[in-house]
């Protein structure tokens, strides 16, 4: 089964494409989610940690609880794909993946702006972490979700239609979902 416009691949060739490509993004995501756990997790040990105020400990115990969440989200696709592998699902095993990474992009955006709240708070330690926070927070959402829907929206309105991934959709799903043998 091909597609009359775009690439010229069955649904298993896509699903293949797509799941090669995500691994790719789950690889440079999950090294730097670990590098930052890592480094949440000695934080506690640290000798001046006794010295944070409760509110200080509040967020420190949000941000390794988030950062706990976002590696799981994102080391979870591998898990999904090795539990399905042989069992002819990988569109679907792309699609939830695909998900899992998605949710895990949110919940490292949340853990980031978390991690620099703590940060910030005890380094400046007045209202200006806050501002610089929300600063960075609404970078993040640009740079992550904005500009990518915002291609996505010009690519749609000023070219004819073709495969997802050259519209600039990631093509994570698979537009032909005709069976579930696969």
């Amino acid at each position: 089964m091909t597609s009359s416009r775009g690439r010229q691949e069955t649904q298993e060739e896509r699903a293949d494409r797509q799941w090669s490509e995500l691994l790719q993004e789950l690889r440079v995501a999950q090294t730097g989610v670990q590098i930052l756990f890592g480094f949440l997790l000695a934080v506690v040990f640290q000798s001046r940690f006794a010295e944070l105020g409760d509110t200080d400990r509040n967020i420190y115990v949000v941000t390794v609880m988030l950062g706990s969440a976002t590696a799981a989200a994102l080391i979870g696709p591998v898990s999904y794909h090795r539990l399905l592998t042989g069992r002819r699902m990988k569109p679907e095993t792309v699609i939830w993946a695909s998900r899992m990474t998605v949710l895990g992009l949110v919940l490292l955006f949340c853990t980031m702006c978390s991690v620099l709240l703590l940060i910030l708070r005890v380094a400046l330690h007045n209202q200006l972490a806050l501002w610089l926070v929300g600063a960075m927070a609404l970078w993040f959402v640009a740079c992550w979700f904005v500009f990518p829907v915002w291609a996505l929206a010009r690519g749609r309105s000023g070219r004819p239609e073709t495969d997802d991934e050259e519209r600039g959709g990631g093509g994570a799903e698979p537009t032909d979902r005709g069976s579930d043998a696969t």
